[in-house]
Protein backbone atom coordinates (compact mmCIF):
# COMPACT_ATOMS: atom_id res chain seq x y z
CA UNK A 1 0.00 0.00 0.00
CA UNK A 2 1.38 3.42 -0.58
CA UNK A 3 2.32 5.67 1.68
CA UNK A 4 2.09 9.18 1.83
CA UNK A 5 3.94 11.27 5.11
CA UNK A 6 3.29 14.64 6.02
CA UNK A 7 3.13 16.67 9.24
CA UNK A 8 0.06 17.20 9.37
CA UNK A 9 -3.32 15.21 7.99
CA UNK A 10 -6.33 17.48 7.84
CA UNK A 11 -9.60 15.76 7.82
CA UNK A 12 -12.10 18.44 6.09
CA UNK A 13 -11.55 20.87 3.43
CA UNK A 14 -13.80 23.66 5.16
CA UNK A 15 -13.15 26.59 6.86
CA UNK A 16 -12.13 25.71 9.85
CA UNK A 17 -9.65 22.68 8.23
CA UNK A 18 -8.83 25.37 5.05
CA UNK A 19 -7.57 28.49 7.47
CA UNK A 20 -5.63 25.76 9.66
CA UNK A 21 -4.08 24.44 6.83
CA UNK A 22 -3.27 28.21 5.52
CA UNK A 23 -1.52 29.01 8.89
CA UNK A 24 0.57 26.11 9.39
CA UNK A 25 1.91 26.97 5.95
CA UNK A 26 2.49 30.39 6.54
CA UNK A 27 4.59 28.98 9.90
CA UNK A 28 6.40 26.20 7.57
CA UNK A 29 4.63 23.10 8.37
CA UNK A 30 3.21 21.36 5.72
CA UNK A 31 -0.33 19.51 5.51
CA UNK A 32 -2.13 17.04 3.54
CA UNK A 33 -5.90 17.97 3.25
CA UNK A 34 -8.62 15.67 2.13
CA UNK A 35 -11.94 15.70 1.79
CA UNK A 36 -14.42 12.97 0.45
CA UNK A 37 -16.44 15.89 -1.56
CA UNK A 38 -15.36 16.59 -5.41
CA UNK A 39 -14.90 20.25 -3.98
CA UNK A 40 -15.89 22.84 -2.02
CA UNK A 41 -20.23 23.42 -1.21
CA UNK A 42 -21.92 24.94 -4.25
CA UNK A 43 -25.34 25.22 -2.30
CA UNK A 44 -25.81 28.08 0.54
CA UNK A 45 -24.58 26.92 3.62
CA UNK A 46 -23.64 29.13 6.56
CA UNK A 47 -24.05 32.99 5.63
CA UNK A 48 -22.63 34.91 9.04
CA UNK A 49 -18.37 35.68 8.70
CA UNK A 50 -18.00 37.51 12.55
CA UNK A 51 -15.49 40.84 12.88
CA UNK A 52 -13.44 38.24 14.84
CA UNK A 53 -13.28 35.92 11.77
CA UNK A 54 -12.62 38.48 9.57
CA UNK A 55 -9.48 39.99 11.62
CA UNK A 56 -7.97 36.53 11.79
CA UNK A 57 -8.49 36.07 7.67
CA UNK A 58 -7.06 39.68 7.41
CA UNK A 59 -3.58 38.51 9.49
CA UNK A 60 -3.71 35.71 7.40
CA UNK A 61 -3.06 37.96 4.23
CA UNK A 62 -6.01 37.38 2.64
CA UNK A 63 -7.62 40.60 1.05
CA UNK A 64 -10.62 41.26 3.36
CA UNK A 65 -11.68 43.83 0.29
CA UNK A 66 -12.52 41.13 -1.73
CA UNK A 67 -14.33 39.39 0.92
CA UNK A 68 -16.71 42.33 1.12
CA UNK A 69 -17.18 42.26 -2.60
CA UNK A 70 -18.48 38.56 -2.42
CA UNK A 71 -20.47 39.20 0.59
CA UNK A 72 -23.92 40.94 0.16
CA UNK A 73 -24.30 44.09 -0.32
CA UNK A 74 -24.50 46.02 3.45
CA UNK A 75 -27.79 48.07 1.83
CA UNK A 76 -29.65 44.18 1.59
CA UNK A 77 -28.24 42.44 4.40
CA UNK A 78 -28.20 44.37 7.67
CA UNK A 79 -31.99 43.73 8.83
CA UNK A 80 -34.05 41.34 9.74
CA UNK A 81 -37.76 41.17 8.49
CA UNK A 82 -40.95 39.18 10.02
CA UNK A 83 -43.70 39.02 7.60
CA UNK A 84 -46.97 37.07 6.80
CA UNK A 85 -45.70 35.57 3.40
CA UNK A 86 -42.61 37.11 1.56
CA UNK A 87 -45.09 39.60 -0.65
CA UNK A 88 -47.42 39.85 2.18
CA UNK A 89 -47.10 42.58 5.29
CA UNK A 90 -44.18 43.53 7.30
CA UNK A 91 -44.72 43.07 10.86
CA UNK A 92 -41.63 44.42 11.49
CA UNK A 93 -37.68 44.41 11.63
CA UNK A 94 -34.53 44.60 13.53
CA UNK A 95 -31.11 45.84 12.82
CA UNK A 96 -28.96 42.83 12.06
CA UNK A 97 -25.64 43.12 13.68
CA UNK A 98 -23.26 46.28 13.72
CA UNK A 99 -21.76 45.84 10.19
CA UNK A 100 -20.91 49.76 9.22
CA UNK A 101 -18.90 52.55 10.70
CA UNK A 102 -19.87 52.60 13.79
CA UNK A 103 -18.30 49.48 15.25
CA UNK A 104 -14.69 50.79 13.44
CA UNK A 105 -13.43 51.73 16.49
CA UNK A 106 -14.27 48.59 17.90
CA UNK A 107 -12.53 45.83 14.84
CA UNK A 108 -11.25 46.97 11.87
CA UNK A 109 -13.31 44.63 10.14
CA UNK A 110 -17.64 45.12 10.52
CA UNK A 111 -19.55 41.66 10.13
CA UNK A 112 -19.93 40.30 6.29
CA UNK A 113 -23.23 38.43 5.30
CA UNK A 114 -20.64 36.07 3.38
CA UNK A 115 -22.03 32.66 2.11
CA UNK A 116 -20.12 29.79 2.68
CA UNK A 117 -19.92 28.77 -0.78
CA UNK A 118 -18.21 31.56 -1.72
CA UNK A 119 -16.11 31.84 1.18
CA UNK A 120 -14.60 28.30 0.72
CA UNK A 121 -13.21 28.91 -2.74
CA UNK A 122 -11.49 31.90 -1.53
CA UNK A 123 -9.88 30.47 0.91
CA UNK A 124 -9.18 27.46 -1.13
CA UNK A 125 -7.28 29.74 -3.32
CA UNK A 126 -5.04 30.45 -0.37
CA UNK A 127 -3.71 26.82 0.74
CA UNK A 128 -0.36 26.15 -1.41
CA UNK A 129 -1.29 22.93 -1.79
CA UNK A 130 -4.82 22.35 -2.43
CA UNK A 131 -7.04 19.84 -1.25
CA UNK A 132 -7.13 16.21 -2.18
CA UNK A 133 -11.10 16.54 -3.51
CA UNK A 134 -12.74 12.67 -3.26
CA UNK A 135 -10.47 11.39 -0.67
CA UNK A 136 -11.91 9.92 2.14
CA UNK A 137 -10.60 9.43 5.70
CA UNK A 138 -11.85 5.72 6.81
CA UNK A 139 -9.75 4.49 9.90
CA UNK A 140 -6.42 5.44 12.36
CA UNK A 141 -4.46 3.98 14.66
CA UNK A 142 -1.93 5.61 16.58
CA UNK A 143 1.15 5.30 18.45
CA UNK A 144 3.77 7.90 20.20
CA UNK A 145 5.74 9.06 17.41
CA UNK A 146 2.28 9.79 15.11
CA UNK A 147 -0.97 8.70 13.56
CA UNK A 148 -1.07 6.25 10.95
CA UNK A 149 -4.74 6.98 8.47
CA UNK A 150 -6.17 5.03 5.75
CA UNK A 151 -7.65 6.83 2.93
CA UNK A 152 -9.29 5.61 -0.20
CA UNK A 153 -9.14 7.87 -3.36
CA UNK A 154 -12.79 7.46 -4.60
CA UNK A 155 -12.28 8.05 -8.02
CA UNK A 156 -9.40 6.15 -8.30
CA UNK A 157 -10.18 3.53 -6.45
CA UNK A 158 -6.61 3.42 -4.46
CA UNK A 159 -6.71 2.78 -0.81
CA UNK A 160 -3.48 4.39 0.70
CA UNK A 161 -1.64 5.47 4.28
CA UNK A 162 -0.98 8.62 5.11
CA UNK A 163 1.62 8.88 8.03
CA UNK A 164 1.29 11.89 9.78
CA UNK A 165 2.52 13.92 13.51
CA UNK A 166 -1.09 14.80 14.00
CA UNK A 167 -4.21 14.38 12.63
CA UNK A 168 -6.68 17.38 12.44
CA UNK A 169 -10.50 16.14 12.20
CA UNK A 170 -12.23 19.34 10.31
CA UNK A 171 -14.40 17.00 8.76
CA UNK A 172 -18.08 18.22 9.91
CA UNK A 173 -20.92 17.73 12.36
CA UNK A 174 -21.50 14.28 11.99
CA UNK A 175 -17.21 13.42 11.92
CA UNK A 176 -16.32 9.83 11.17
CA UNK A 177 -13.12 10.73 12.83
CA UNK A 178 -14.68 12.03 15.79
CA UNK A 179 -16.76 8.86 16.24
CA UNK A 180 -14.01 6.49 15.20
CA UNK A 181 -12.29 8.06 18.34
CA UNK A 182 -15.37 7.12 20.84
CA UNK A 183 -16.17 11.04 21.50
CA UNK A 184 -19.09 11.32 22.39
CA UNK A 185 -21.70 14.81 21.75
CA UNK A 186 -22.84 16.32 25.10
CA UNK A 187 -26.01 18.26 24.64
CA UNK A 188 -29.64 17.86 23.36
CA UNK A 189 -29.28 16.21 19.92
CA UNK A 190 -32.80 16.94 18.10
CA UNK A 191 -33.81 19.97 18.72
CA UNK A 192 -36.24 20.32 16.07
CA UNK A 193 -36.10 19.11 11.83
CA UNK A 194 -35.62 21.20 9.15
CA UNK A 195 -35.94 20.93 4.88
CA UNK A 196 -33.26 23.17 3.65
CA UNK A 197 -35.01 24.37 0.05
CA UNK A 198 -32.69 26.25 -2.20
CA UNK A 199 -34.04 28.11 -5.02
CA UNK A 200 -33.05 30.48 -7.71
CA UNK A 201 -35.10 32.93 -8.15
CA UNK A 202 -34.53 37.05 -8.51
CA UNK A 203 -37.16 38.37 -6.03
CA UNK A 204 -36.28 42.08 -5.91
CA UNK A 205 -39.23 43.21 -7.22
CA UNK A 206 -41.36 41.95 -3.63
CA UNK A 207 -38.64 43.20 -0.97
CA UNK A 208 -37.35 46.12 -2.98
CA UNK A 209 -38.42 48.34 -0.12
CA UNK A 210 -37.95 46.28 3.08
CA UNK A 211 -34.57 44.45 1.79
CA UNK A 212 -33.35 41.86 4.20
CA UNK A 213 -31.15 38.68 4.97
CA UNK A 214 -33.70 36.98 6.87
CA UNK A 215 -37.24 37.13 6.70
CA UNK A 216 -39.54 35.08 9.39
CA UNK A 217 -42.65 34.03 7.78
CA UNK A 218 -45.20 33.33 10.26
CA UNK A 219 -47.77 32.37 7.50
CA UNK A 220 -49.19 29.24 9.78
CA UNK A 221 -49.81 27.26 6.56
CA UNK A 222 -46.66 28.03 5.65
CA UNK A 223 -44.04 29.22 8.85
CA UNK A 224 -40.47 29.02 8.19
CA UNK A 225 -37.58 31.73 7.16
CA UNK A 226 -36.31 32.65 4.07
CA UNK A 227 -32.27 33.77 3.89
CA UNK A 228 -31.46 35.95 1.50
CA UNK A 229 -27.96 34.97 0.15
CA UNK A 230 -28.51 37.47 -3.12
CA UNK A 231 -31.98 38.96 -3.21
CA UNK A 232 -31.71 38.81 -7.42
CA UNK A 233 -30.54 35.31 -7.65
CA UNK A 234 -29.92 32.82 -4.69
CA UNK A 235 -32.70 32.00 -1.93
CA UNK A 236 -33.06 29.40 0.88
CA UNK A 237 -35.99 28.58 2.76
CA UNK A 238 -35.81 26.64 6.16
CA UNK A 239 -38.99 24.41 6.18
CA UNK A 240 -39.95 22.41 9.33
CA UNK A 241 -40.71 18.79 9.00
CA UNK A 242 -41.51 15.98 11.35
CA UNK A 243 -39.31 12.73 10.58
CA UNK A 244 -41.72 10.58 12.52
CA UNK A 245 -44.30 11.15 10.34
CA UNK A 246 -41.97 12.47 6.75
CA UNK A 247 -39.80 11.38 4.82
CA UNK A 248 -37.06 13.48 3.03
CA UNK A 249 -37.38 11.47 -0.01
CA UNK A 250 -41.16 13.19 0.32
CA UNK A 251 -39.44 16.60 -0.48
CA UNK A 252 -39.57 16.35 -4.40
CA UNK A 253 -38.35 19.64 -6.37
CA UNK A 254 -41.81 19.99 -7.21
CA UNK A 255 -43.17 19.51 -3.73
CA UNK A 256 -40.71 21.88 -2.66
CA UNK A 257 -41.49 24.65 -5.15
CA UNK A 258 -44.81 24.71 -3.49
CA UNK A 259 -43.67 24.84 -0.65
CA UNK A 260 -42.00 28.22 -1.33
CA UNK A 261 -44.41 29.71 -3.43
CA UNK A 262 -46.86 29.34 -0.44
CA UNK A 263 -44.36 31.06 1.65
CA UNK A 264 -43.69 33.94 -1.16
CA UNK A 265 -47.59 34.25 -1.10
CA UNK A 266 -47.42 34.39 -4.72
CA UNK A 267 -47.87 31.33 -7.29
CA UNK A 268 -46.32 33.50 -10.23
CA UNK A 269 -43.01 33.68 -9.42
CA UNK A 270 -40.47 32.00 -11.54
CA UNK A 271 -37.90 29.90 -9.49
CA UNK A 272 -35.52 27.12 -9.71
CA UNK A 273 -35.38 24.08 -6.57
CA UNK A 274 -31.43 23.41 -7.19
CA UNK A 275 -30.85 21.35 -3.76
CA UNK A 276 -33.12 19.67 -1.36
CA UNK A 277 -31.13 18.49 2.19
CA UNK A 278 -32.97 17.58 5.43
CA UNK A 279 -30.98 18.47 8.80
CA UNK A 280 -31.69 18.43 12.33
CA UNK A 281 -31.00 21.44 14.60
CA UNK A 282 -28.65 20.33 17.91
CA UNK A 283 -26.80 22.07 20.43
CA UNK A 284 -23.69 20.19 21.34
CA UNK A 285 -19.97 20.15 22.27
CA UNK A 286 -17.78 16.99 21.91
CA UNK A 287 -16.70 15.50 25.69
CA UNK A 288 -13.09 16.25 24.26
CA UNK A 289 -11.28 18.15 21.52
CA UNK A 290 -8.37 15.82 21.84
CA UNK A 291 -7.23 12.42 21.66
CA UNK A 292 -3.54 11.19 21.61
CA UNK A 293 -2.00 13.14 18.95
CA UNK A 294 -6.06 13.66 17.03
CA UNK A 295 -7.81 17.22 17.43
CA UNK A 296 -11.51 18.10 16.94
CA UNK A 297 -11.97 20.99 15.10
CA UNK A 298 -15.00 23.01 14.00
CA UNK A 299 -18.12 21.46 13.28
CA UNK A 300 -16.61 17.93 14.29
CA UNK A 301 -15.91 19.30 17.98
CA UNK A 302 -19.71 21.40 18.38
CA UNK A 303 -22.65 21.71 16.69
CA UNK A 304 -24.79 24.70 17.26
CA UNK A 305 -28.28 25.91 16.33
CA UNK A 306 -27.68 28.72 13.09
CA UNK A 307 -29.48 31.40 15.30
CA UNK A 308 -26.37 33.50 15.86
CA UNK A 309 -24.47 32.56 12.84
CA UNK A 310 -21.55 30.85 15.63
CA UNK A 311 -20.59 27.61 14.43
CA UNK A 312 -18.36 28.38 11.18
CA UNK A 313 -17.00 31.20 13.17
CA UNK A 314 -15.90 29.31 16.05
CA UNK A 315 -14.57 26.50 13.58
CA UNK A 316 -12.72 29.24 12.44
CA UNK A 317 -11.03 30.66 15.39
CA UNK A 318 -10.10 27.06 16.93
CA UNK A 319 -7.66 26.54 14.14
CA UNK A 320 -6.33 29.89 14.36
CA UNK A 321 -6.05 28.79 18.10
CA UNK A 322 -4.37 25.48 17.10
CA UNK A 323 -2.35 25.94 14.55
CA UNK A 324 0.39 28.37 16.11
CA UNK A 325 0.79 25.69 18.58
CA UNK A 326 1.00 22.96 17.05
CA UNK A 327 4.29 25.19 14.59
CA UNK A 328 6.02 25.99 17.50
CA UNK A 329 5.68 22.49 19.35
CA UNK A 330 6.96 21.31 15.53
CA UNK A 331 9.75 24.03 15.59
CA UNK A 332 10.84 22.86 18.79
CA UNK A 333 10.24 25.84 20.67
CA UNK A 334 7.22 24.93 22.98
CA UNK A 335 6.86 21.68 24.75
CA UNK A 336 3.68 18.94 23.66
CA UNK A 337 1.95 20.42 26.54
CA UNK A 338 1.25 23.40 25.08
CA UNK A 339 -1.12 21.60 23.28
CA UNK A 340 -2.83 20.68 26.30
CA UNK A 341 -4.50 24.58 25.98
CA UNK A 342 -6.18 24.00 22.68
CA UNK A 343 -8.89 22.14 24.55
CA UNK A 344 -8.71 23.96 28.10
CA UNK A 345 -9.32 27.31 25.92
CA UNK A 346 -11.55 25.96 22.72
CA UNK A 347 -13.92 24.37 24.97
CA UNK A 348 -15.06 26.56 27.31
CA UNK A 349 -16.00 29.25 24.36
CA UNK A 350 -17.63 26.34 22.35
CA UNK A 351 -19.56 25.80 25.22
CA UNK A 352 -20.81 29.45 25.96
CA UNK A 353 -21.24 29.48 22.21
CA UNK A 354 -23.76 26.52 22.42
CA UNK A 355 -25.81 27.89 25.21
CA UNK A 356 -26.72 31.56 23.29
CA UNK A 357 -26.82 29.58 19.98
CA UNK A 358 -29.75 27.06 22.11
CA UNK A 359 -31.00 30.01 24.29
CA UNK A 360 -31.64 31.96 20.22
CA UNK A 361 -33.20 29.36 19.25
CA UNK A 362 -36.00 28.61 21.84
CA UNK A 363 -36.39 32.54 22.15
CA UNK A 364 -37.32 32.23 18.70
CA UNK A 365 -39.54 29.65 19.07
CA UNK A 366 -41.61 31.37 21.92
CA UNK A 367 -41.98 34.78 19.60
CA UNK A 368 -43.50 32.06 16.73
CA UNK A 369 -45.87 30.56 19.97
CA UNK A 370 -46.76 34.47 21.04
CA UNK A 371 -47.81 34.89 17.28
CA UNK A 372 -50.32 32.07 17.65
CA UNK A 373 -47.96 29.76 15.38
CA UNK A 374 -49.60 26.48 17.04
CA UNK A 375 -49.71 22.89 15.34
CA UNK A 376 -53.71 23.34 14.76
CA UNK A 377 -53.47 25.58 11.00
CA UNK A 378 -56.88 26.73 11.52
CA UNK A 379 -56.81 27.82 15.32
CA UNK A 380 -53.04 29.79 14.22
CA UNK A 381 -54.14 31.44 11.75
CA UNK A 382 -57.40 32.91 13.55
CA UNK A 383 -54.95 34.00 16.49
CA UNK A 384 -52.98 35.68 14.59
CA UNK A 385 -55.89 37.44 12.48
CA UNK A 386 -56.97 38.34 16.58
CA UNK A 387 -53.66 39.95 17.25
CA UNK A 388 -53.23 41.97 13.87
CA UNK A 389 -56.95 43.23 13.90
CA UNK A 390 -56.46 45.80 17.45
CA UNK A 391 -53.80 48.25 18.12
CA UNK A 392 -52.79 46.30 21.20
CA UNK A 393 -52.35 42.77 19.34
CA UNK A 394 -49.97 44.89 17.06
CA UNK A 395 -48.24 46.56 20.16
CA UNK A 396 -47.43 42.87 20.98
CA UNK A 397 -46.14 42.03 17.67
CA UNK A 398 -44.10 44.47 18.23
CA UNK A 399 -42.82 43.58 21.40
CA UNK A 400 -42.33 40.18 20.56
CA UNK A 401 -40.14 41.05 17.70
CA UNK A 402 -38.32 43.56 19.63
CA UNK A 403 -37.49 40.91 22.32
CA UNK A 404 -35.01 39.18 19.89
CA UNK A 405 -32.44 41.82 19.27
CA UNK A 406 -29.68 39.65 21.22
CA UNK A 407 -30.27 37.36 18.63
CA UNK A 408 -28.82 39.81 16.18
CA UNK A 409 -26.23 41.95 17.61
CA UNK A 410 -24.05 39.48 19.04
CA UNK A 411 -20.73 41.89 19.08
CA UNK A 412 -19.52 40.79 23.03
CA UNK A 413 -19.94 37.30 21.91
CA UNK A 414 -18.29 38.10 18.75
CA UNK A 415 -15.26 40.14 20.05
CA UNK A 416 -15.27 39.58 23.98
CA UNK A 417 -14.22 36.04 24.74
CA UNK A 418 -10.91 35.23 26.55
CA UNK A 419 -9.14 32.18 27.69
CA UNK A 420 -9.20 31.86 31.51
CA UNK A 421 -6.78 29.27 31.51
CA UNK A 422 -4.89 28.12 29.14
CA UNK A 423 -1.59 29.32 27.89
CA UNK A 424 -1.92 32.94 29.48
CA UNK A 425 -0.33 34.09 32.98
CA UNK A 426 -3.31 35.61 34.63
CA UNK A 427 -2.65 39.48 36.40
CA UNK A 428 -4.93 38.67 39.07
CA UNK A 429 -7.34 41.60 37.23
CA UNK A 430 -11.18 40.71 37.30
CA UNK A 431 -13.04 40.71 34.39
CA UNK A 432 -15.20 42.94 33.22
CA UNK A 433 -18.68 42.42 33.72
CA UNK A 434 -21.11 43.67 30.88
CA UNK A 435 -24.55 44.63 31.04
CA UNK A 436 -25.38 42.62 28.36
CA UNK A 437 -22.38 40.17 27.34
CA UNK A 438 -23.73 39.05 24.48
CA UNK A 439 -24.18 42.49 23.06
CA UNK A 440 -22.04 45.23 24.50
CA UNK A 441 -18.06 44.17 23.92
CA UNK A 442 -15.89 45.85 26.80
CA UNK A 443 -12.09 45.82 25.16
CA UNK A 444 -9.32 45.24 27.53
CA UNK A 445 -5.77 43.80 27.67
CA UNK A 446 -6.46 41.36 30.61
CA UNK A 447 -4.46 37.95 29.96
CA UNK A 448 -6.67 36.23 27.37
CA UNK A 449 -8.23 38.53 26.22
CA UNK A 450 -7.91 39.53 22.32
CA UNK A 451 -5.78 42.50 22.11
CA UNK A 452 -7.81 45.69 22.19
CA UNK A 453 -8.20 47.06 18.35
CA UNK A 454 -6.99 50.70 18.09
CA UNK A 455 -6.19 52.79 15.33
CA UNK A 456 -2.72 54.26 15.11
CA UNK A 457 -0.04 55.41 12.10
CA UNK A 458 2.53 53.75 10.78
CA UNK A 459 2.75 54.03 6.49
CA UNK A 460 -0.72 55.39 6.97
CA UNK A 461 -3.33 54.64 9.54
CA UNK A 462 -3.53 51.00 10.92
CA UNK A 463 -5.17 48.65 13.06
CA UNK A 464 -2.57 48.43 16.30
CA UNK A 465 -3.26 44.38 15.25
CA UNK A 466 -1.89 45.26 12.09
CA UNK A 467 1.33 45.40 13.85
CA UNK A 468 1.17 42.02 15.48
CA UNK A 469 3.97 39.93 13.91
CA UNK A 470 1.40 37.01 12.52
CA UNK A 471 3.24 33.68 13.40
CA UNK A 472 5.53 34.93 16.52
CA UNK A 473 4.63 36.32 19.88
CA UNK A 474 4.87 40.50 20.04
CA UNK A 475 5.82 42.66 23.21
CA UNK A 476 4.48 46.01 23.21
CA UNK A 477 5.65 48.86 26.01
CA UNK A 478 4.25 51.52 27.47
CA UNK A 479 5.72 54.85 25.92
CA UNK A 480 8.77 54.91 28.81
CA UNK A 481 9.62 50.99 26.92
CA UNK A 482 13.19 51.00 27.27
CA UNK A 483 13.65 48.81 30.86
CA UNK A 484 11.90 45.96 28.15
CA UNK A 485 13.57 46.62 25.02
CA UNK A 486 17.16 46.23 26.80
CA UNK A 487 15.44 42.74 28.12
CA UNK A 488 14.22 42.24 24.23
CA UNK A 489 17.79 42.45 23.78
CA UNK A 490 18.70 40.53 25.98
CA UNK A 491 16.48 37.61 25.07
CA UNK A 492 16.01 35.80 21.74
CA UNK A 493 14.61 38.68 19.32
CA UNK A 494 13.58 35.86 16.96
CA UNK A 495 10.92 34.95 19.03
CA UNK A 496 9.28 38.11 19.76
CA UNK A 497 8.60 41.39 17.89
CA UNK A 498 8.83 44.48 19.90
CA UNK A 499 6.72 47.38 19.51
CA UNK A 500 7.31 51.08 21.71
CA UNK A 501 4.89 53.83 21.03
CA UNK A 502 6.56 56.52 19.42
CA UNK A 503 9.10 54.53 18.51
CA UNK A 504 6.99 51.61 16.16
CA UNK A 505 4.02 53.71 15.79
CA UNK A 506 2.32 56.81 16.43
CA UNK A 507 -0.86 57.12 18.79
CA UNK A 508 -1.91 61.10 17.84
CA UNK A 509 -5.09 60.17 18.28
CA UNK A 510 -4.74 58.79 21.80
CA UNK A 511 -6.84 55.77 20.93
CA UNK A 512 -4.33 53.38 22.05
CA UNK A 513 -3.14 54.85 25.09
CA UNK A 514 -6.89 54.94 26.27
CA UNK A 515 -7.51 51.52 26.13
CA UNK A 516 -4.00 49.40 26.38
CA UNK A 517 -4.36 49.69 30.06
CA UNK A 518 -0.34 49.71 30.61
CA UNK A 519 1.25 52.17 32.47
CA UNK A 520 4.21 54.16 31.09
CA UNK A 521 6.58 51.40 31.52
CA UNK A 522 4.02 48.87 31.56
CA UNK A 523 4.18 45.98 29.19
CA UNK A 524 2.28 43.12 27.60
CA UNK A 525 2.58 39.80 25.30
CA UNK A 526 0.71 39.15 22.59
CA UNK A 527 0.22 35.26 20.94
CA UNK A 528 0.55 34.69 17.63
CA UNK A 529 -3.40 34.05 17.90
CA UNK A 530 -2.99 37.58 18.74
CA UNK A 531 -4.83 36.96 22.26
CA UNK A 532 -2.39 38.62 25.43
CA UNK A 533 -0.85 36.14 27.04
CA UNK A 534 0.98 38.18 30.07
CA UNK A 535 0.78 42.00 31.00
CA UNK A 536 2.12 44.07 33.96
CA UNK A 537 1.47 47.95 34.52
CA UNK A 538 4.67 48.76 35.61
CA UNK A 539 8.52 47.31 35.02
CA UNK A 540 9.70 45.30 37.74
CA UNK A 541 13.18 45.12 39.16
CA UNK A 542 14.62 42.30 36.33
CA UNK A 543 12.52 43.23 33.48
CA UNK A 544 14.55 40.54 31.60
CA UNK A 545 13.59 37.64 34.02
CA UNK A 546 9.90 38.19 34.05
CA UNK A 547 9.73 38.49 30.53
CA UNK A 548 11.67 35.30 29.93
CA UNK A 549 9.37 33.29 33.37
CA UNK A 550 6.38 34.41 31.39
CA UNK A 551 7.38 32.96 28.02
CA UNK A 552 8.48 29.41 29.56
CA UNK A 553 4.84 29.51 31.78
CA UNK A 554 3.44 29.69 28.44
CA UNK A 555 5.20 28.07 25.96
CA UNK A 556 5.99 25.12 28.39
CA UNK A 557 2.79 23.96 29.72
Amino acid sequence: MRRVEVPVLVVGAGPAGTTAAILLAQQGVASLVVDRRDGPHRAPQAHVVNPRSLEIFRAMGIDTRALRAAATPRADGSHVSWTTTLAGTELGRLPYERQGDDVLALTPEPLLNLSQHRLEPILVEHLRLAPCWRHEWTALTQDARGVTSQVRDLAGGEDYEVRSRWVLAADGAGSRVRKALGVDMVGPDQLQSFVMIHVEANLRALVRDRPAILYWIVDPACAGTFVAHDIDRSWVFMHRYDPATETPAAFTPAVCAGIVRRAIGRDDVDLSVRDVSPWTMTAQVAERFCAGRVFLVGDSAHRFPPSGGLGLNTGVQDAHNLAWKLAWVESGRAGEGLLDTYEMERRPVAQTNAEQSFVNAMKMLEAFVALGLMDDVATSQARLAELLASDAGRACVRETIDAQQDHFDMLGLQLGFGYQAGAVVPDGSMRAAPVNAVRDFVPTSRPGARLPHAWVERDGRRSILDLLAPHEFTLITGRRGHPWTDAFARLAPATIRCLVPDRDFTDSEGAWERICELGADGAMLVRPDQHVAWRVTHAGHDPAAELAAALRRVLFH
